[in-house]
């Protein structure tokens, strides 16, 4: 991606504290004729490979993965992400713009049907995201329909070979307005507008 020198993240516990935040992405891969793009939940394992882990499944019947499997392929996680109005600035030359924060990552796709593997994944995945439940829900995999259920998707790990973040945050206007932008986003009744506003505030007082 465009990616100017104030507007970059390298710092590599953050960018991963970013990917597991907004852990729901798109993978994009190549047939060779076109493009392809799924959009999936993903495991961030900051500890596994030699640079990170993202795990992940989909439906078996999902052709993305036998075109992909040990390709090289980019997960896009995207944050919180704001218009900004050029009247905010009160005065100069000025033109439209977004403010937004994303991460690329770029790695060896490798799938996998093995059963042990599968069934370890979906767990993971599982409780995950079911860990803030009240009553947590939990897979069954000896019932007939976890078994039907498991048939029908294949894993995959990727691989990470590098990460790109982006935090455009105004980086590339004075203190004052800046201080108008976030002014502004956080007093929006958007929650996205209001995340971005306190984005703005901790890079600020970086």
């Amino acid at each position: 991606m465009y990616l100017p020198k104030y507007y970059e993240v390298t710092n590599r516990l953050k960018l991963f504290d970013f990917m597991k935040s907004n852990n729901f992405g798109i993978l994009f891969s190549h047939t060779g004729e076109e493009p392809m793009a799924n959009h999936l939940p993903f495991i961030i394992d900051d500890a596994g490979g030699d640079n990170g882990l993202i795990l992940g499944h989909m439906a078996k019947a999902n052709r993305q993965w036998r075109f992909a499997d040990g390709q090289q392929v980019m997960v896009v996680f995207h944050g919180p992400h704001a218009y900004v109005s050029p009247t905010w600035y009160q005065g100069g030359e000025a033109v439209p713009t977004w403010n937004y924060t994303a991460v690329h990552a770029n790695g060896i796709f490798t799938a996998s049907d093995d059963p042990v593997v599968m069934r370890e994944m979906v767990e993971r995945l599982t409780v995950q995201h079911e860990e803030s439940q009240p009553q947590p829900w939990k897979m069954d995999f000896s019932t007939r329909y976890a078994e039907q259920m498991m048939k029908r998707v294949v894993t995959f790990k990727i691989e990470i070979t590098s990460l790109q973040g982006k935090w455009k945050l105004s980086q590339n206007q004075s203190d004052v307005r800046r201080e108008r932008v976030t002014a502004k986003l956080g007093s929006s009744e958007h929650e996205g507008d209001q995340q971005v506003a306190r984005l703005m505030e901790e890079d600020m007082s970086e």
